[in-house]
């Protein structure tokens, strides 16, 4: 039988490094093996009830079928509602982009607007799917390095040199994934210093992980600190992290109403629209009570904290305290070069992670597939037990290695 065809842009990406963490986990757990994970970015609590019912309703209310291909217009209400509300930004309906996830934000955004040539800046730890999304799109990914001694943050001058006349967009995470790593106001401000000097670059923000932010930080997004960027910044969201609704695949994002309506014209012939029942659900997410959030804040905090304090106590480790989101983000540079009990050498955090997970039975993701070794990304969305229970293996790990 003859092999598949493989197409040109399929042979530019690879399988997302993330899934296959905790694929590989589920698989391990299936053959009986005493397995953690802390690969999947995704949080513990269930959906709220109120937007269970709401999804419920529309169910029972006959809101089953095909909808405008981007949204329909009582979400994106709910969405000009939200920037408004939240981050001082005003959007009309024709502005409003509403796909199947976040990811499909992304994609649809960059499928509409690159070309053969064109390059995407991408800061370095990045989500795994941004260098592969702008591959596909035909454009050319650019990494602007970072460090753990910045705390993963990038530096003016090194977005200014990683910008050429061919830069058609800068990718912006904050809080990061995988870092969280979060920009103050003050930080986006030179950071749209340096891009009101090139106006041909566009900028795609991801601020998924907006509410996961603690210690009393104040989240921000760029085009709220420089509203002359406001005419060439896509500002992205969507309801997957703050409100747990992870498998209902509502993300959505406000731009110049000529890039939205391209976005749409890229779903017409691709997905149509997303889901209708999780897009009446996500109007009541947007619109309805926001006061779990504080006391889930909290609770991450806690969480936060406890990795971090466990992880610094580990051989060879080094864990910096991050401003959000629900993932650390810990150097293994001490561990480099050296031994396992078993003999296996670690010789980079691929191999971190693969010992680490046969020894221990722990799952986490290498940092090569964000961008940045010698690292390791853990999410910390279960509970205290668990963590407490993996941090202490990854400890046992550490001590062993010499």
């Amino acid at each position: 039988m003859p092999a598949a065809p493989v197409s040109d842009a399929l042979r530019r990406i690879k399988p997302s490094p993330t899934l296959a963490v905790t694929a590989k986990a589920r698989a391990l757990k299936a053959e009986g093996r005493d397995v953690i994970s802390l690969g999947a970015g995704e949080p513990d609590f269930d959906t709220p009830d109120n937007i269970k019912e709401a999804a419920i309703r529309a169910i029972r209310e006959g809101k089953t079928k095909y909808t405008d291909v981007d949204g329909i217009p009582e979400l994106k209400d709910a969405i000009v509602a939200k920037f408004k509300r939240e981050n001082g930004l005003d959007y009309t309906r024709a502005q409003v982009n509403v796909s199947p996830g976040g990811k499909a934000v992304i994609f649809n955004a960059l499928v509409a607007t690159c070309s053969p040539g064109d390059e995407v800046v991408i800061p370095a730890p990045y989500w795994v799917s941004y260098p592969d999304m702008a591959l596909l799109a035909g454009a050319t990914p650019v990494f602007v390095e970072t460090t753990i001694e910045t705390q993963f943050k990038i530096d003016p001058a090194a977005l200014d040199r990683a910008i050429t006349p061919k830069t058609k967009w800068l990718i912006f995470n904050s809080p990061s994934n995988p870092s969280g790593a979060a920009y103050t106001a003050k930080e986006l401000r030179a950071l749209a210093d340096v891009l009101l000097r090139h106006p041909q670059v566009w900028v795609l923000t991801d601020d998924m992980y907006e509410h996961l932010v603690y210690d009393g930080f104040e989240f921000a997004t760029i085009a709220q600190v420089e509203p002359a960027l406001y005419e060439r910044t896509l500002t992205m969201n969507g309801v997957s992290k703050a409100y747990s609704m992870t498998g209902w695949r509502i993300g959505y994002a406000a731009g110049p109403a000529d890039l939205i309506k391209g976005m749409a014209g890229i779903m017409s012939q691709s997905t149509s629209n997303p889901c209708s029942v999780s897009q009446w659900a996500s109007v009541e997410a947007l619109n309805g009570t926001q006061s779990f959030i504080k006391p889930n804040q909290e609770l991450f905090k806690g969480r936060r904290d406890l990795v971090v304090s466990m992880l610094n106590q580990a051989r060879g480790l080094k864990c910096p305290t991050p401003e959000g989101a629900f993932y650390v983000y810990p150097s293994l540079a001490g561990l480099v070069g050296k031994k396992t009990a078993k003999g296996a050498v670690i010789g980079n955090d691929e191999d971190f992670a693969r010992e680490l997970l046969q020894d221990e039975g722990v799952a986490v993701v290498h940092g090569a597939a964000f961008g940045t070794s010698p690292c390791f990304r853990i999410s910390y969305a279960t509970s205290n037990a668990v963590l407490e229970d993996a941090c202490a293996r990854i400890q046992r790990f550490c001590a062993s290695v010499g």
